[in-house]
């Protein structure tokens, strides 16, 4: 017992290594902020490429992180439930063949559109993996919000009432489940009603962002700014800041940073894996041609030649000073300004990775702005109500 504990701690030391399946590119819905524009019927990954990639990646010395995520993704990941359960039957007893370091320290890891996760294969593979789960849903908020951008493709028709009639099974298998939520301009006046929608589901948890990608309006800022204040007096007041949680509202955000002690990379692109169904390696799946506008894939080797590391070691420099203009570089606010490695390379002027998209600069503003509005209220309410004791 003591092993597996001292295992299921590397996880939440972040020491795992990443590893996505790219299972297939076909999903039901068509959500209009998708990043993922070459979503396709046609590409699914067949089991021999599936099982190149894990005995390759076994084989390889250089793994040396404790524990592993074995990521699935689409398209929509459980459309392939019989090719992901071979995979994790295959994965579980490789592992223990090869004695490998991180059986018993794995988990799978999915994140669902939720529509089909009710089916007998999804609901068995679940009991059969149940305590090396990771299991996300996606939904957005109010059936309006939700409905605005997560439709059925090929139609106009939302996909909430689907979701959310799976939402108490899931919750009951993973109670501390988070849901991820996406902010795009049109979505904007929904943000507050919606989070508070999804706590009144029990959902406990409520990750959100806004998209990376350039589709912000004109005083889009603004409007955000007074979303998440009208959010944050609910929140206080109600004392929902107790037992729930929303990444809008992070401690750690808008301070200025040291680019010679804070200059890590954002992300892990490099550091991951990804492999799709043609048996390529890619840095992270923002770099597999079904999620880029208009770059070229970069490929980074494939299951019969393995890693090349010439193609991989640019990947490995990256960090905050190289990619960033001095702008951010000196911004007051910069701690907690995120971007993507695959929308930077999408977006940029040549084929590099080293320019920084900003098209969310003023959305970080305005989110700083709410967060100490957010800070700054309920610490007056809790030295109020510790003065009253």
């Amino acid at each position: 017992m003591n092993f597996i504990k001292e295992r299921n701690q590397d996880f939440q030391k972040g020491l795992s290594k990443n590893i996505t399946f790219i299972v297939t590119k076909d999903c039901q819905l068509a959500c209009r902020y998708c990043y993922l524009v070459g979503k396709n019927t046609q590409e699914r990954m067949p089991w021999t490429i599936a099982k190149a990639a894990i005995d390759y990646i076994l084989e390889q010395e250089e793994f040396t992180e404790p524990s592993v995520i074995w990521d699935f993704i689409g398209g929509e990941p459980f459309l392939e439930i019989d090719l992901i359960d071979r995979i994790c039957d295959y994965l579980k007893t490789e592992m223990f063949r090869r004695n490998h370091h991180w059986f018993d320290s794995y988990r799978f890891s999915f994140s669902t559109n939720g529509i089909n996760y009710h089916e007998e294969k999804v609901q068995k593979f679940i009991k059969k993996n149940i305590n090396h789960l990771s299991i996300g849903i996606t939904i957005d908020g109010t059936p309006t919000k939700h409905n605005l951008n997560r439709i059925y493709k090929g139609s106009e028709r939302g996909s909430y009432d689907d979701v959310v009639r799976n939402i108490p099974l899931w919750l009951n298998q993973f109670p501390n489940g988070g849901t991820k939520v996406t902010i795009s301009s049109p979505d904007i006046p929904y943000i507050y009603e919606s989070v508070l929608h999804l706590y009144s589901l029990g959902i406990h948890e409520v990750n959100i962002n806004c998209v990376f990608e350039n589709v912000w309006q004109p005083g889009d800022d603004k409007r955000f700014e007074a979303q998440l204040i009208q959010l944050a007096d609910e929140i206080i007041d109600k004392g929902y800041y107790s037992d729930y949680t929303c990444s809008f509202f992070t401690e750690q955000l808008g301070r200025p940073l040291d680019c010679h002690l804070q200059n890590q990379n954002w992300c892990g692109a490099g550091k991951m894996l990804a492999v799709d169904a043609e048996g390529n390696f890619y840095p992270c799946t923002r770099f597999a041609q079904y999620s880029l506008r208009s770059k070229k894939a970069r490929i980074i080797g494939n299951v019969r030649d393995g890693i090349n590391h010439n193609k991989l070691r640019p990947f490995l420099t990256l960090d905050r000073c190289t990619q960033s203009t001095q702008e951010c570089i000196d911004c007051e606010v910069a701690e907690g300004c995120a971007w993507c490695q695959g929308e930077n390379y999408d977006a940029a002027d040549t084929p590099t990775i080293y320019q920084r998209a900003t098209a969310i600069c003023l959305m970080h503003k305005a989110r700083v702005r709410a967060n100490n509005y957010y800070w700054n209220k309920l610490y007056h309410k809790l030295r109020s109500e510790e003065s009253a004791e």
